[in-house]
């Protein structure tokens, strides 16, 4: 404990110090190791496939289950996509240093504000090494320092992919020390890093709700969280029922896992005849579980009786991540909304409608990060919000909202322009 006490604090330090130089990085340089970093990406080899085929046996080894295990594979596919990422993210207007808001006071001061990197955050994920470029290039980009705390089932791909990440920076003229990555697998690391307020402004848990739940908990420093992914779809009275199909059937299937996929459908009752048997049977040709009300089980009486469950009142406030839906007809706009922001996360809903007035009004009274009109849940993305990449997703309400970018990574402060003023 005493080395690790040590070896963390050295971290901690080294993050502060690169910090300070991050911040005042002009944009080509950042630019510059974004650029080489995609190109690494794309070049490297077998020193990378190497570390991953070694994560990736150890987890067959251990018995993790097929979709863990294939969360860690780094295909070309991938490498690819986290390349164009870093490559958008350099492509994008540099945030930090923007003076915005000045407004010229009775005194003589001019007053406005600067947006201004965050400093040094704490990221703490699982599985997924992607999510390491994810973050290094947003820190890179933002002008603030990380420290990163990767799963232990993703440790060697995840070493290989900072040493790529720490080259860059170095080839650009920035310090190595801006991004580090915690190179143990010893739990206790995340304890000390959520407890360093002298090295880490803010922590960023990525992950189960388990592990959210513990650094909300303990950290002793800011948290950008989010704890569930209960996302819902809502069909509306009025609705174009073919795109209504083509959408939910997206939301829910598109992808099981990710915290964007839609777990609840409501419908509400005008359409449900219409449209619950189509859906039904889009669900049942996949393999997807309903469990729904007294009304939409009765109207789903087409599907195989193993697909279908009476809902219990845990299922309006579960994550599935996993081929099961939850399904309840509603009698009205303002029932769907109560039900939302009774039972949903706060982090992604969906209305399928063609009525404008109702539409306006699940945008303004459904209470959540993301809300969405005639579009699939699994939009909820920084890369599909155009945010080049994301550093994860937050359902609270200070700070930042929703998907995470550059902007989410950085502060605002006051700046005052004077000629010699002074105040009587």
């Amino acid at each position: 404990m005493t080395d690790l006490n040590a070896y963390m604090t050295g971290v901690g330090e080294a993050a502060r110090g690169a910090a300070t130089l991050m911040a005042a990085a002009p944009t080509a340089a950042k630019n510059a190791a974004l650029l080489a970093l995609a190109r690494r990406l794309r070049e490297t080899g077998p020193a990378l496939a190497a570390a991953n085929e070694r994560d990736l046996a150890a987890a067959v080894g251990a018995g993790l289950e097929a979709p863990m295990v294939d969360r860690l594979r780094l295909t070309p596919k991938v490498l690819a996509t986290v390349a164009e990422g870093c490559e958008q993210i350099a492509a994008m207007p540099d945030p930090i240093g923007e003076i915005t808001g000045v407004k010229r006071r009775p005194t003589g001061i001019s007053v406005g504000q600067m947006r201004v990197p965050l400093g040094v955050f704490g990221m703490i994920y699982e599985s997924r090494p992607n999510v390491t470029i994810e973050a290094a290039s947003l820190a890179i980009k933002s002008g603030n320092a990380c420290i990163l705390r990767g799963g232990s089932e993703a440790l060697h791909s995840n070493l290989a992919l900072a040493a790529l990440v720490a080259d860059s920076l170095e080839e650009a003229g920035l310090p190595r020390e801006a991004v580090q990555l915690i190179n143990t697998t010893d739990r206790a690391a995340v304890g000390l890093l959520i407890a360093m307020p002298a090295f880490v402004d803010v922590i960023i848990p990525r992950g189960g709700k388990g592990l959210i739940e513990r650094i909300s908990r303990e950290a002793r420093v800011p948290v950008i969280k989010h704890l569930d992914g209960n996302c819902h779809s809502y069909v509306d009275a009025e609705v174009d029922l073919d795109l209504a199909v083509t959408v939910v059937d997206n939301a829910k299937t598109q992808k099981y896992s990710p915290c964007n996929a839609t777990e609840s459908l409501l419908v509400h009752a005008k359409q449900a005849a219409d449209f619950l048997p189509r859906i039904g049977m889009v669900f049942a040709a996949k393999g997807v579980e309903m469990r729904g009300c007294e009304r939409a089980l009765a109207l789903l009486e087409a599907v195989p009786r193993d697909l279908l469950k009476p809902a219990t009142p845990e299922d309006w406030d579960t994550e599935y991540l996993a081929p099961i839906i939850s399904i309840k007809i509603v009698d009205s706009l303002d029932e769907a909304i109560a039900h939302i922001n009774r039972h949903g996360s706060h982090h992604t809903d969906a209305i399928l409608t063609t009525n404008h007035v109702s539409a306006m009004r699940f945008l303004r009274e459904v209470d959540s990060a993301s809300v969405m009109v005639n579009a699939s849940t699994r939009f909820a993305d920084g890369f599909e919000y155009g945010l080049g990449a994301e550093i994860g997703i937050s359902t609270d309400k200070f700070h930042a909202r929703g998907p995470v970018g550059l902007e989410g990574l950085t502060s605002m402060k006051w700046v005052v322009l004077g000629q010699g003023e002074i105040r009587s």
